[in-house]
């Protein structure tokens, strides 16, 4: 099951609960949240507060203050009111007149319908993969596992969270299915990488069902590439929905 600690719950100040809110989690000093330089800093800002959303550190019926949330993220207010626009194009959060953007509700059944369709395109990719990639393609993965391991054995969630992508994204671009994997990497957003990265068990775990993907895929085995392939959007819907259920959202 999931660990009922977030590691990156928000800072107390940041945003006001809405009336009768619930309260959020335990929350850390806003010098730790602050974002890098880049160019799509409204991109990033957005990619915060929708995993947060996602992870139930920021709560239904929370509003997000533009000059708190710039503050402690260490950005200017206008990336985070674009980043706002595109939360409220997602559904993600509300704009109620003369009060601000409020953290919009989000049900179990939410939650199930974002995996399903995540790994529903996954699976499709997954065994067209099986069927099209090269023998040097499954060496790259294999690398790229071992470097998951790594990051594992030192417990660097950066690492394990650069890896387990660049593994994903090797598998999408061996199918040659560039518009599906487009889709997916977008419906992978509201995946909030750093509940699993942070879980002991899902470490092991991804290591090892990775070693039996790339097993699968050497034997051009579909049925078993695709079985483990939803096999992990299942396991990432199961912890994320026993972490929002421990932190009491649908109380």
């Amino acid at each position: 099951m999931a660990s009922g600690v977030l590691d990156n719950p928000r800072p107390e100040t940041m945003n006001a609960p809405a009336r009768n809110a619930p309260a959020a989690p335990p929350n850390v000093p806003a010098r730790s949240r602050r974002l890098p330089r880049r160019e799509q800093l409204s991109d990033e800002v957005a990619a915060r507060l929708r995993a947060d959303i996602m992870s139930g550190a920021l709560r239904p019926g929370t509003f997000i203050r533009l000059d708190e949330t710039a503050a402690a993220l260490g950005v200017s207010i206008t990336p985070v009111r674009e980043a706002l626009r595109t939360l409220r194009s997602e559904g993600m959060v509300q704009l109620e007149p003369h009060r601000g953007h409020v953290v919009a509700p989000m049900s179990r059944q939410d939650v199930e319908d974002i995996f399903w369709l995540q790994g529903t395109i996954a699976q499709e990719l997954a065994a067209t993969a099986a069927g099209r990639i090269t023998d040097a393609e499954i060496d790259e993965l294999d690398a790229l596992n071992e470097q998951l391991a790594r990051a594992v054995e030192q417990q660097d969630a950066q690492a394990m969270a650069a890896a387990e992508f660049a593994f994903h994204r090797a598998v999408n671009r061996a199918t040659g299915r560039i518009k599906l994997s487009w889709f997916l990497l977008h419906v992978a957003r509201y995946l909030p990488g750093h509940i699993y990265t942070s879980d002991p068990q899902w470490r092991i775990g991804a290591v090892q069902t990775h070693r039996e993907l790339i097993a699968a895929l050497r034997r051009r085995d579909v049925p078993e590439v695709v079985r483990l392939t939803g096999t992990e959007f299942k396991d990432g819907a199961a912890r994320l929905i026993a972490l929002l259920e421990q932190s009491g959202l649908w109380d």
